[in-house]
């Protein structure tokens, strides 16, 4: 980049260099994607990991936000958060019942899968329960917990029953305010 700049500035007159700062000057003070942007290069858009994006949205949120009080604000929280949510979606093991209604699900793991499902499937279903006429209760188990889920038409059973644990688990858009909850040092589940 430095090597493209240099011949750029070479094809300048000298006036046009002797008359102020140059692009080069304003682009360096700019951050990388707006820099590559005035190159005519197209700048990625992907952090790389959804984990860091989450946070990353979370901290911008926070910034642009004035009335942010940053002693409280607890981003390692949430990155323990979003731990859980991964050890929970890519490692716990969900079994299926079928019961009048819905589904009851046995969700196990050890270690901290084991830890990360008791936290999160009792939080879940206090947060869901009664949400669009379905009704959720948990109990935790020692490698785990057990959440139930029924709704009140065979319409509902028979949803409740295709999405299945890590389906029934994405519902509801409280997810991104919980994160932010989480981020300013609130408990969301109390």
């Amino acid at each position: 980049m430095r090597t493209l700049l240099l011949a750029l500035a070479a094809l300048l007159p000298a006036a046009a260099l002797a008359a102020g700062p140059t692009d080069h000057d304003h682009m360096a003070n700019m951050d990388h994607a707006a820099h590559m942007a005035a190159m005519g290069e197209v700048a990625p858009t992907e952090p790389g990991q959804s984990a860091f994006a989450a946070i990353a949205e979370i901290v911008a949120l926070l910034e642009a936000d004035p009335a942010t009080d940053w002693s409280h604000v607890d981003i390692d929280a949430l990155r323990t958060h979003l731990a859980d949510m991964d050890r929970v979606t890519l490692h716990a093991v969900a079994t299926v019942a079928e019961v009048e209604g819905g589904a009851r699900f046995e969700v196990t793991g050890t270690g901290e899968v084991a830890d990360a499902i008791k936290r999160m499937v009792p939080a879940h279903a206090a947060t869901m329960d009664g949400v669009d006429g379905w009704h959720f209760s948990a109990t935790e188990t020692a490698d785990g917990a057990t959440m139930t889920v029924t709704g009140a038409s065979q319409a509902d059973t028979a949803k409740i029953r295709a999405l299945g644990f890590f389906g029934v688990m994405t519902r509801g858009m409280h997810h991104q305010a919980h994160h932010l909850m989480i981020a300013r040092g609130m408990n969301p589940h109390h």
